[in-house]
């Protein structure tokens, strides 16, 4: 089993529409599993300047796998204990909610690993 990193990186900026609705960064933070690998994800780390809290949405084919929350002016890493197989050509997004109006970026540090 040949195993490869991928990763979803850089600082990004968002403007909140609500806590209640997570939104896509543009540009999208987005990581395609290769149509001939599985991939499964294995850390996140976010770091938030705003002086509101924030969360992040990983999500796998449309659909809401983990939620990230991210304190005030705080940072988080999460090394995944629990990793589930995201199946090939399945795209992953990272989504962002905050309150309404606030204008800011966030530091996304996502790690994945692609398998044969």
């Amino acid at each position: 089993m040949l195993e490869k990193p991928a990763f979803i990186q850089g600082l990004f900026h968002y403007q909140g529409v609500g806590l209640d609705k997570p939104v896509a960064f543009e540009p999208r933070a987005i990581y395609s599993v290769p149509p001939d690998k599985r991939s499964q994800t294995v850390y996140f780390r976010a770091g938030n300047p705003a002086a509101e809290m924030i969360y992040l949405v990983l999500t796998a084919g449309g659909k809401a796998m983990r939620y990230f929350p991210v304190g005030a002016k705080g940072a988080i890493h999460v090394p995944l204990a629990v990793i589930e197989d995201i199946p090939p050509g399945t795209e992953v997004e990272i989504l962002i909610a905050g309150p309404s109006g606030l204008h800011s970026s966030v530091m996304i540090d996502a790690g994945f690993v692609e398998i044969d």
